[in-house]
């Protein structure tokens, strides 16, 4: 998809600075005249919205950070400054803290839609894989960002979470008193905490350059799962066609992120994180961030302590050899019909993961949640590699036009 540029500079002011820097061209390739599969439905706008998410998340986060004391006789009351003291400082946090959930929805919507539609099959391996990358430095952010308001469940979730590594072999608890910076959690975790917090988010906008580049190089799936073979058939160009679809779809989401913001600003939170941390006063139910409960639900579900570790790391690793594991030549699950099938019963089991992460470790609970993990990892390591070799998916269109021509007709 990648070629000489098309851009040609109109003055001689743009004609010397492209021919040393060619970044006006490298956008307008990128950006303008980058060719786009004209089948492309509103599935595909959620990597616009992602890159929207991020940037607010940046100036959001910078700006709180101003105002931010990272000490743990401090920070709870640092936050109620910035809510009541700082101008705006209420619209910056609730910002800051729903924009970090409406993250996590538009980058769950952008992986079951890759799941679906199988981007992550060849040439696109390796643009999977940095995505799965993002999830994980997006995850450890997250996980940060949470400590920082220095509640209750700031402190309980710190306290459970990095105990987890404590049970590696040989080196767990090295790994625990390092990220500590002690015996227990306190003064020296939240300082590391704040510090990595405010680094990591610009280690994601770096690989998501790198996503976006390797995006372009192998070009854009579609709904079709077709590559494509006429670039004057199949392609529109990015601009107006997909920017348009892209700046609807943003601002659609935008009012369903300032509902949040506007109208029920903690109902993603915990009440508990309204309390000063107490290390002497376990809250009741220690739950974590709606976005982990899956893998806090997969963590509880096997007894052993090291096997719950192994399991959650384990069941966010196996996302990176998915184009390995799928062994269909058959991209999209529009072709695919008992893929389809499965598919919709990998989501359930998500969601499903997610109720059971929010309820009590106890009795039925926990059978359902181990029944849950077991569907989770068949489904990777056992379900996808085998219906490559026995399902018969149905006959693909020709091409990209033939696609769109079968559901629109030749207008």
């Amino acid at each position: 998809m990648s070629g000489h540029s098309t851009y040609v500079p109109k003055s001689a002011l743009a004609r010397w600075f492209e021919s040393r820097l060619p970044l006006v061209g490298f956008m307008y390739d990128s950006f303008v005249a980058y060719p786009t599969p004209r089948n492309l439905n509103y599935w595909w706008t959620f990597g616009a919205i992602l890159s929207l998410m991020l940037v607010v998340q940046l100036i959001t986060g910078i700006v709180l950070a101003m105002h931010y004391t990272p000490h743990v006789d401090l920070a709870f009351n640092s936050v109620e400054h910035i809510m009541r003291d700082v101008n705006w400082g209420w619209l910056l946090r609730y910002m800051h803290a729903n924009g970090a959930s409406m993250f996590f929805v538009a980058v769950y919507i952008h992986m079951l839609r890759g799941l679906y539609y199988g981007s992550y099959k060849a040439p696109r391996e390796i643009l999977w894989i940095l995505g799965v990358v993002i999830f994980l430095l997006m995850m450890a952010t997250a996980f940060m960002g949470y400590v920082l308001p220095w509640g209750q469940m700031s402190f309980w979730g710190a306290t459970v979470i990095t105990n987890l590594f404590s049970a590696i072999p040989y080196v767990g608890d090295a790994i625990t008193t390092w990220l500590w910076g002690g015996y227990s959690v306190d003064n020296p975790t939240l300082n590391r905490f704040f510090s990595l917090h405010y680094l990591l988010p610009f280690m994601i906008a770096a690989v998501v350059v790198l996503h976006v580049w390797a995006l372009h190089v192998v070009g854009q799936n579609n709904p079709a799962g077709v590559e494509v073979k006429n670039l004057a058939r199949d392609t529109v160009a990015f601009t107006p066609y997909a920017t348009m679809k892209d700046a609807f779809a943003m601002s659609a989401f935008l009012l369903f992120f300032c509902w949040f913001i506007f109208y029920v600003p903690n109902y993603l939170g915990h009440a508990d994180n309204y309390i000063l941390a107490n290390p002497s006063t376990t809250p009741a139910h220690i739950v974590p961030e709606w976005y982990f409960l899956p893998f806090y639900a997969i963590l509880r579900a096997i007894p052993s302590k090291l096997g719950g570790v192994i399991a959650m790391f384990g069941s966010i690793a196996v996302l990176a050899f998915l184009p390995w594991l799928d062994t269909s030549r058959v991209r999209s699950a529009t072709y695919r019909p008992v893929f389809k099938v499965f598919f919709w019963a990998f989501t359930l089991c998500c969601v499903g993961l997610g109720y059971l992460g929010a309820m009590p470790a106890e009795g039925g609970y926990i059978t359902a949640a181990q029944i849950l993990t077991a569907f989770y990892f068949v489904f990777f390591l056992v379900i996808l590699p085998l219906l490559g070799l026995f399902e018969t998916p149905r006959p693909l269109p020709a091409s990209i036009a033939d696609d769109v021509l079968a559901k629109h007709g030749a207008h």
